[in-house]
């Protein structure tokens, strides 16, 4: 079997006649391997985007070829390479057939229809597809038909809830009712429920579903090493129960582990598809590895550049770092101006941004991450500093990946993930050809095989996923296990599902916590708003088994200290510029208000809340509810919370907010400031809204 075999690099170089003469060889030799070689092999598929790239990049001598390669883009599936208009009858004609008009005439590959095939006879799909194939847009071309009038959507990141969920209100706002948030209902018509495994788990209004999609689905592996992954398992679990039929999407996976006994069969479909090619750049025997880094960063050629680093901590280093050497753009200087006005002078990001560097972690406040993503992809931010939560489907248009680490926090990824981090390498109408740096040893390349704790046999469900099973498919043993939770903690139902939310161990442990408290005081019974003593007493009952900076403090006292200055500042802007202004340590770590914050959304209510079951076990008069209520939304309207997971900031929505405003108002409001020429906004803030809204 022939594998074509080509000097890119060499044919690039060439000019004139040389390049005319070689490049009818390179299309002739790919239309040989056609003949020989498997239609999905790499080096055969990479051929039309290289080609593509090659004719545009060189219009007078290479123009004549453009009817060449849309033959070779129709021979090998690539039809989505097919220029329509210079092409011959028959390959228009391909191209035409593949293309949705009613999805801005996007123009399907050969693999995407056989996916489509799959999904639209009925048959449950599991996808496994390079990250250039195309995945999302299945899940819009499945909504067109009109067949499915309620589905769910499963989405790791909430980044990823936003991006779906403007893609699917510009194409179907007058079709289905999109609903994301849980203030959100639906109706009994067509829907669109949008959210992350935890917010899905406990909607009350999904009723019969006619399709469950699963972004990221190996995630449901716990060997991946997700905390999230029980919580995926039974949201998919529950889903899964009252759906017609699923389709789980996800990257580089070879196979798909299943016990005889399942509940649920499927289809799988492993393909090397891929829209894009990809040069890499072998750095690994560099001496100066973090000089040459800043150079190559600093290289046009390179932008827009995104650099992989293994934590948060390395990421805000770095950009401190090169925004003391270089300015890699003078177009986000606005962007700079509004961060020190809004979160603070003494913080890196607004440095960083002023030299053109954008950061990307779990730790950005989501409107400040989604507009540097939008900067990144105008080329207005050049370069993107990002961590993991690079490969958990945040879209961006890079020309080149530098991978500069080989760890995820410290553990070694391994060749599943370094594939997922290059793969965002190139972009399907903008970079045919990506480049991706590699500054250490490429992990050996096995073959990776997903066990999701769903399709696996009784006697590997973890404690925490039994709690989440309907009785009548638990076993015998897993019932035993059950029980003995639901004993031990004396809790049931929703409120059992919350301490396996937590662990069920760790609950455990935090139960005796609060019963050594209540023997010594009762700063655990209380209702309405706590004092100072009565929230760290709290914060010290479930940070006893579990560690106090995973809620972005150094001790209980600091962590009662943030929730009480929160809860008193006047404005969201005036608590981030206040810890501005008195924080004390590093720099690169200054961010860690902005962990806080994420805390406050999930971990801290959660565990609030846990500790108020175990108190009312023995002092039912103690009452957390309106504390609960508010945390969550860092004690601000919840409409404030909501848009800003929709790219509008609440340094911005609060300053329009009026008392009882709902979304669909506060929303009117600000786009009304936005044309009104006696309006407060900046220039850049009407900008920023006009795009977020």
């Amino acid at each position: 079997m022939s594998k074509l075999e080509v000097d890119w690099n060499a044919l690039n170089a060439l000019k004139g006649a040389e390049l005319k003469r070689a490049t009818f060889k390179t299309i002739q030799q790919a239309a040989f391997c056609i003949q020989s070689t498997q239609t999905d092999d790499p080096s055969l598929l990479e051929a039309v985007p290289r080609l593509t790239e090659l004719v545009g990049r060189n219009p007078q001598e290479l123009g004549a070829f453009q009817q060449l390669v849309s033959s070779l883009a129709r021979s090998t599936g690539l039809w989505n390479y097919i220029d329509i208009k210079n092409a011959d009858a028959s390959d228009a004609f391909v191209a035409e057939a593949a293309t949705a008009y009613e999805l801005d005439g996007v123009t399907f590959h050969r693999e995407q229809i056989a996916a489509l095939d799959a999904l639209l006879s009925g048959r449950n799909l599991i996808l496994s597809a390079p990250t250039s194939f195309g995945k999302s847009l299945l899940v819009d071309a499945l909504l067109a038909t009109n067949k499915y009038q309620r589905i769910a959507v499963v989405l790791p990141t909430i980044a990823l809830l936003d991006e779906f969920r403007r893609r699917f209100r510009d194409s179907f706002a007058d079709k289905f009712n999109i609903v994301m948030h849980q203030s959100e209902t639906s109706s009994d018509g067509p829907t669109i429920f949008l959210g992350t495994q935890e917010r899905l788990i406990y909607r009350e209004d999904l009723g019969r579903l006619d399709l469950t999609v699963v972004d990221e689905f190996y995630k449901l592996d716990p060997a991946r090493r997700d905390d999230r992954s029980v919580t995926l398992n039974a949201a998919v679990y529950r889903l899964l129960k009252r759906s017609k039929q699923f389709f789980f999407l996800g990257p580089n996976i070879d196979k798909v582990s299943v016990a005889p006994d399942a509940r649920w069969s499927f289809e799988f479909l492993k393909t090397r598809f891929s829209t894009v090619a990809v040069d890499t750049l072998d750095l690994k025997n560099i001496d100066d590895k973090r000089g040459r880094l800043i150079d190559e960063i600093g290289e046009d050629k390179n932008w827009p550049a995104l650099v992989f680093v293994s934590s948060p901590g390395k990421a805000n280093k770095l950009a401190i770092e090169l925004s003391e050497k270089m300015a890699v753009s003078e177009m986000s200087g606005d962007f700079s101006a509004w961060l020190k006005d809004n979160i603070g002078r003494k913080n890196f990001l607004s440095e960083a941004v002023e030299y053109g560097f954008g950061v990307h972690h779990g730790r950005i406040p989501r409107a400040i991450a989604a507009h540097m993503v939008r900067l990144f992809n105008q080329e207005k931010l050049p370069v993107l500093l990002c961590t993991s939560t690079l490969i958990e489907g945040v879209n961006t248009a890079a020309r080149t990946v530098m991978i500069y680490d080989k760890t995820i926090n410290r553990d070694s990824y391994d060749f599943f993930t370094f594939s997922n981090i290059r793969g965002r390498a190139g972009r399907l109408g903008q970079h045919h050809v990506g480049q991706v740096m590699v500054f250490n040893d490429v992990p050996e390349q096995t073959e990776l095989e997903v066990n999701p704790t769903m399709f696996s046999g009784d006697d590997n469900f973890p404690d925490e996923y039994i709690i989440h099973i309907d009785k009548p498919d638990r076993s015998d043993r897993s019932d035993d296990r059950f029980r003995y939770y639901r004993d031990r903690l004396e809790l049931d139902g929703d409120d059992l599902k919350l301490a396996s939310s937590i662990r069920l161990e760790t609950s455990i442990l935090i139960k005796e916590a609060v019963h050594r408290s209540l023997r010594q005081s009762d700063r655990l019974i209380w209702s309405n708003w706590p004092s100072w003593p009565e929230i760290k007493e709290v914060c010290d009952v479930f940070c006893e088994p579990q560690k106090v900076g995973a809620f972005g403090a150094y001790s209980t006292k600091q962590l009662a200290t943030l929730i009480n200055k929160l809860r008193q500042a006047s404005s969201f802007k005036d608590f981030l510029l206040t810890q501005d202004a008195s924080y004390p340590g590093k720099p690169e770590e200054q961010d860690n208000v902005f962990k806080f914050l994420r805390a406050c959304e999930y971990g801290l209510p959660q565990n609030f809340a846990l500790v108020e079951l175990f108190v009312r076990q023995l002092a039912p008069k103690a009452d957390y509810s309106f504390f609960l209520g508010s945390i969550a939304s860092w004690f601000r309207p919840e409409v404030l919370k909501e848009l800003d997971e929709e790219g509008v900031p609440i340094q911005i929505s609060e300053r329009y907010y009026v008392e009882g405003d709902d979304k669909p108002r506060l929303r009117e409001r600000l786009l009304n400031e936005c044309q009104s020429p006696t309006s407060q906004l900046s220039g850049f803030e009407r900008e920023w809204l006009q795009q977020a809204i």
